[in-house]
């Protein structure tokens, strides 16, 4: 997208027969929810009880714009577009008015024509919402032709109905440039939709690109317009000079065909004609709507500050009784209205135009504005709907009137978590006024920490009087907040000292504060692995919460986190299910996934090894889950990234999540998110085989202020990964493994004294690869068989496959002795899943040199001299660039080596290449 530019996106796919290849997943294996209205991120609906989803809003953006007679066809764009077979992505972008949604109607009629299914999309800034917009995609995808309907609006399940369309579709994306949010945008990215990185797909040929310049009108375009479909009769020579003067800019033709259309002197119009940019446009709308008459003149500027016209609204704003007639007239007259597709009567104007007359009115009446602001609210208040009344009050500048509406509904929001929508309410109010209100004061509080961060709302906190107020229900909330904020500000010692003190005042005034407390001080006690008295709080949250989303979202999430401690993998996964979905929304205007349970679920199905749904519930969450601040979210989500991406073989941008995350942690001045991010940054150097770069990052990362409160804690981002498991890591593979193994069993025993089972579960994989370094072969695979038989019911993976070789080569060993093993034949859920890790993990030697003849032997003889060069890099750490900087070479030549080398050595991964590598004695 370039500066200025709006963009339209048409992802086109075009399917092989099925025969030719996989079959999808099921869809229950994919089951990735959709992120539900976040109980600490979100908006509201206008009124709890509204119906989800509006048809009417779905209609319009789900169907095309209405073509008009007036539209020239654009024959040749259509044609570029239609007989672009092996383009994936058609990006059309170029300035406003240019006739994008046209030129991709044009096209998608011409696709329908030819049997190819098509799927329209009119995105909005409301878009930037993950939920709505995954939301409105899964409706939109599931209205092609031979589509099967998601059995539930989700990422992964709008995937599979992509998966499953057995012939060419298009998919267009309808003013993409709406679209900010990087969650939303992260979605496009990581879904199975065509990746927007368009230098490589215009470099493989897959990228169309229809510009301004394709999109002007010619000048037999110009005359067919002007001459055929307006009818406006001018000599060649003027239609000419109009055609060269707009430079084809069809939004400046059309609207100087309307100011024609009431001009006997053409020509001379034509002649004194000039300019191409914004400021023709308003000079042209300023010309038509002096033509208009002076009751209609007036209708346009009065209405212009609605987004949705209906006559009874225009009524009121008006003091007209006709402005049904009046808003049938202006469609016909194609006065830059559009009607709403199912919504009898609903109509909106074009943006820019909407934008000029709001200016022109504001110029012509200044005070009028913000009076007819104040008509709109009163009349959407007494409709039932306090969101737009509450919207235009503080548009008006009536500012106590805005808070006297939030006072009677900012409760029931918070009480279903909607805290994006308070925040912005909030944000546009004078703090003066809202100290005199000390219950949305607390109500503010809750919204701030859960939008912008526990620092902010304890700034906020300490400089308001709430503390010393003598109201119950104020201290209930202050006794809440307390807690919440020292938690998430990575203090749960402090947060357990003042929570204690707090919940002795409880059963308190307010349900919510008293719900939230007793959720907060679970999680709190938990981390302190006091279990027994979080079950007990648990308990009584879920008695006191009542209907609240938000509580039931905490609790189940707190819930979670116990389970997966406990080596519960099963019902964590499902706790974290049910927490995404807790909170239903009436709308998905302005809402977020749920940053708390959503990073957390990702997690649960990163354990299962189900990533690309792991990657794509992060891109929507990980971001919200940052700008709360969640310590031990950050430290999860981009450590599960970077290791999704080393995993995939791209180590640069596994080593830019850890980046991030450590830059988040210095910025934030949280430590301990930075000394994750050089652990984790030790474990890949490490897996490269770069022994004195891992020990050298594991010394930056050893922070003993740090680590000395994750041995006394029971943190969700330390469960099995903390300083000491990156030391013994280190030793056994380059260190003193005897040492590992005198250490680990004394490890191991405390780990399942204080119920940490999935934490005794990875040191005992450590163990097993210390017995495998000391040539205790037999026992390690005794070890690590005792591991999978505890592992297998649970379906624990990348616990085990994160470790690498020579876990993986003690994996393999058990899985091709598994049919001579009784133990593993009495037990067919471990045969199966003993395979599945085998064909995770792909082929892999043994350790022992391979024989004169064998296809590894066959692959050494076979490696160049530059490929030998680039494996040795490779297992020194170096990124692809850094490599084709080394070697004076291109990154695409460094990439072709990296695949020969792994066709070569028949490894799936370039750690397994750097493994195979080693063993094979083509590098140190």
């Amino acid at each position: 997208r370039v500066a200025g530019s709006r963009t339209r996106i048409d992802f086109r796919f075009h399917r092989e027969s099925r025969a030719a290849r996989p079959e999808p997943r099921p869809l229950a294996d994919m089951s990735v929810p959709l992120p539900q209205p976040d109980p600490w991120l979100t908006d509201p609906a206008d009124t709890p009880d509204a119906p989800r989803y509006s048809r009417a809003l779905l209609a319009a953006k789900l169907n095309p714009p209405t073509a008009s007679n007036a539209q020239v066809p654009r024959t040749a764009v259509g044609e570029l577009i239609a007989q672009a077979s092996a383009a994936r992505v058609v990006l059309v972008r170029a300035p406003a008015g240019f006739g994008k949604t046209t030129a991709l109607l044009q096209s998608r009629d011409r696709l329908e024509a030819r049997g190819i299914s098509t799927a329209w999309l009119t995105l909005d800034a409301a878009d930037n919402d993950p939920s709505r917009f995954l939301a409105c995609l899964a409706q939109a995808v599931s209205g092609m032709a031979g589509a099967e309907p998601p059995e539930e609006p989700s990422a992964l399940a709008v995937v599979e109905c992509l998966a499953g369309q057995p012939l060419p579709f298009a998919l267009v994306l309808d003013d993409f440039e709406c679209i900010q949010e990087p969650a939303v945008l992260g979605l496009v990215r990581q879904s199975s939709l065509p990746s927007l990185g368009l230098g490589r797909l215009r470099a493989r040929g897959q990228l169309l690109e229809i510009d301004t310049d394709r999109l002007r009108f010619s000048l037999d375009e110009t005359i067919e317009f002007l001459s055929r479909r307006r009818n406006l009769l001018l000599p060649v020579d003027d239609l000419s000079k109009l055609h060269r003067k707009t430079e084809g800019w069809v939004a400046a033709i059309w609207l100087a065909s309307v100011a024609l259309e009431r001009r006997d002197a053409r020509s001379d119009f034509v002649a004194r004609f000039s300019g191409s940019d914004q400021g023709l446009a308003e000079y042209l709308a300023d010309d038509v709507l002096a033509a208009q008459p002076p009751k209609t003149r007036e209708f346009l500027l009065r209405t212009s500050l609605l987004r949705h016209l209906n006559a009874p609204l225009c009524d009121a704003l008006t003091g007209r009784t006709d402005s049904a007639g009046m808003l049938e007239r202006l469609h016909a007259a194609n006065l830059f209205l559009t009607p709403i597709e199912g919504e009898a009567g609903g109509y909106r104007y074009h943006s820019l135009f909407a934008g000029f007359l709001k200016a022109q009115l504001a110029r012509e009446q200044p005070g009028e504005l913000a009076r007819l602001h104040l008509t709109a609210s009163h009349w959407y208040e007494r409709a039932g709907r306090p969101v737009p009344a509450i919207d235009h009050a503080i548009d008006s500048g009536e500012h106590v009137q805005a808070l006297a509406l939030m006072s009677r509904h900012a409760a029931a929001f918070l009480s279903q978590g909607r805290m994006r929508l308070l925040a912005r309410w909030f944000g546009a109010v004078p703090e003066a006024l809202l100290a005199e209100r000390p219950a949305l004061q607390v109500v503010a509080m809750w919204a701030a920490c859960f939008t912008r961060g526990p620092w902010e709302a304890m700034a906020m906190l300490e400089r308001s009087g709430c503390p010393s107020s003598p109201v119950r229900e104020i201290q209930a909330h202050v006794r809440a907040l307390r807690p919440v904020l020292l938690a998430m500000m990575d203090r749960p010692e402090e947060a357990y000292a003042v929570g204690q003190e707090s919940l002795r005042h409880l059963p308190g005034t307010d349900a919510f504060a008293e719900s939230v407390l007793t959720n907060a001080m679970a999680h709190v006690v938990a981390i302190m692995g006091e279990h027994r008295q979080a079950h007990r709080l648990l308990d009584a949250a879920r008695r006191a919460q009542g209907a609240s989303p938000f509580n039931r979202m905490y609790s189940e999430s707190v819930e979670g986190l116990i389970d997966l401690r406990e080596g519960r993998l099963q019902q964590a996964t499902a706790r974290f299910r049910i927490a995404v979905n807790a909170t239903h929304s009436a709308s998905y205007t302005h809402t977020n996934g749920n940053a708390w349970a959503g990073v957390l679920y990702a997690g649960a199905l990163y354990e299962a090894d189900r990533l690309d749904e792991t990657d794509q519930l992060l891109s929507v969450y990980l971001p919200l889950a940052c700008d709360v601040g969640l310590p031990d979210h950050m430290i999860l989500g981009h450590t599960m990234r970077s290791r999704i991406a080393f995993w995939r073989g791209d180590v640069d941008q596994a080593f830019q999540q850890l980046t991030e995350l450590e830059y988040l942690g210095h910025d934030r001045q949280l430590p301990r998110v930075s000394a994750s991010a050089k652990l984790e940054r030790a474990r890949m150097l490490g897996l490269q085989g770069n022994g004195p770069a891992c020990a050298d990052e594991l010394e930056r990362a050893d922070d003993e202020s740090v680590w000395s409160r994750a041995r006394q804690l029971q943190l969700a981002a330390h469960d099995i990964e903390d300083i000491e498991i990156g030391r013994w890591r280190w030793a056994i593979r380059f260190g003193d493994h005897r040492q590992a193994l005198a250490q680990l069993p004394l490890a191991i025993g405390a780990a399942r004294a204080g119920s940490r089972l999935r934490r005794s579960l990875r040191l005992r994989v450590l163990m097993a690869m210390a017995q495998h370094r000391d040539s205790e072969v037999a026992t390690a695979r005794a070890t690590m068989a005792t591991v999978l038989r505890d592992t297998c019911a649970e379906g624990f993976v990348r616990l085990i496959l994160d470790e690498a070789e020579p876990a993986g080569a003690l994996i393999r060993a058990l899985a091709a002795s598994a049919e001579e093993d009784e133990s593993v034949r009495a037990n067919p859920l471990m045969a199966v899943y003993l395979q599945r890790l085998s064909t995770i993990l792909g082929p892999g030697g043994t350790g022992d040199p391979p024989a004169a003849g064998s296809s590894s032997a066959l692959a050494l003889e076979a490696l160049t001299r530059t490929e030998i060069r680039v494996l040795q890099l490779l297992a020194e750490g170096y990124s692809n660039s850094a490599m084709a900087e080394k070697l004076f070479v291109s990154d695409s030549t460094v990439r072709t080596h990296l695949r020969n080398i792994n066709m070569k050595l028949d490894a799936r991964s370039r750690t397994q290449a750097v493994a195979i590598g080693r063993r094979l004695g083509l590098i140190q």
